[in-house]
């Protein structure tokens, strides 16, 4: 698999999300080996605050946190219309029924055995993607200026 060089100033940048520090920890480390740049939260919303002042690529989120879960974190980060791809990883995922279509996660990753497999491909898969734009405004100008200035 291919990732960045962790000396090219175009590595990406991923905001990892998770309350247990051992698993954000060994995620952190997997995806520094193949390139990225990390930032670390410990919950969601230090990572509200980052993504505030910070630019990411991507976010990576536990589901089960305290507070505010993963779930509730990828509808705020979409309700601020942000484009940026996330993958939502949980223990619970199959139990609760979790997926693409009911969390608003570009990709759902059960934790198992296979889950850092799981991680590479899809962090990979989202990065190589074209970023969406996101969507007008409804109450954005438009071209040629408003109907009153409209001669």
């Amino acid at each position: 698999m291919t990732a960045p060089n962790s000396n090219s100033p175009t590595a990406a940048r991923i905001l990892l999300v998770d309350d247990n520090c051992m698993g954000l920890c060994a995620r952190k480390t997997v995806l520094e080996e193949l390139g990225y740049r990390i930032t670390t939260c410990c919950s969601a919303d230090d990572a509200l605050e980052q993504v505030g002042s910070n630019s990411f690529d991507l976010v990576v989120t536990d589901y089960k946190m305290p507070k505010m879960n993963g779930v509730e974190l990828i509808k705020r980060l979409r309700k601020q219309e942000l484009s940026i791809p996330v993958i939502l990883l949980s223990g619970f995922a199959d139990t609760l029924g979790l997926s693409e279509n009911n969390t608003g996660a570009d990709i759902v990753i059960q934790k198992s055995s296979n889950e850092v497999g799981n991680l590479i491909r899809s962090v990979n898969r989202l990065l190589r993607r074209p970023t969406k734009k996101p969507a007008i405004s409804q109450s954005s100008p438009r071209p040629g200026g408003s109907k009153a200035n409209r001669g």
